[in-house]
């Protein structure tokens, strides 16, 4: 028995493949971005942040892609621990949904930001076959 994917039929188990294919993807685009955030890496911030993403910060603030790689390169942002916990990946096609918990150690605008964050993202396969984040929400754990 098969199902039908993009106007093509799958079998299941082939089907299968392809999700933890793409959940495999994920898991590592997501390490990616957490190695880039400790090292305010904005070259490779720079790869996996889509053009056009709207990111609101933990303080309610809507910020875009430049907002985000200039606040890594200034130091209004620096990480020094981020201990992801508590993944969740939902796989829909071409994009993919990921909210994680993180124990952060840092600070923001020169101000302490420790304790335990919440990251939602979609990633979105671009027209080059890349993953990109389109859109972020941090939020702290009470």
């Amino acid at each position: 028995m098969g199902v039908k994917s993009q106007g093509k039929f799958v079998d299941i188990q082939q089907r299968n493949t392809m999700t933890e294919t793409v959940e495999t993807q994920i898991i590592n685009v997501e390490e990616r971005l957490r190695q880039a955030m400790l090292a305010s890496d904005v070259s490779v911030l720079n790869e996996l942040l889509a053009p056009g993403i709207l990111i609101i910060s933990h303080l309610g603030e809507l910020l875009g892609k430049q907002d985000d790689l200039a606040a890594h390169e200034s130091g209004l942002i620096k990480i020094h621990e981020l201990k992801p916990s508590e993944q969740h990946i939902q796989i829909h096609g071409d994009v993919a949904v990921v909210s994680v918990r993180m124990q952060l150690s840092g600070s923001y605008n020169g101000s302490p930001a420790n304790g335990d964050f919440r990251f939602t993202r979609v990633w979105a396969v671009s027209s080059s076959g890349t993953w990109h984040i389109v859109t972020a929400h941090i939020g702290m754990v009470a």
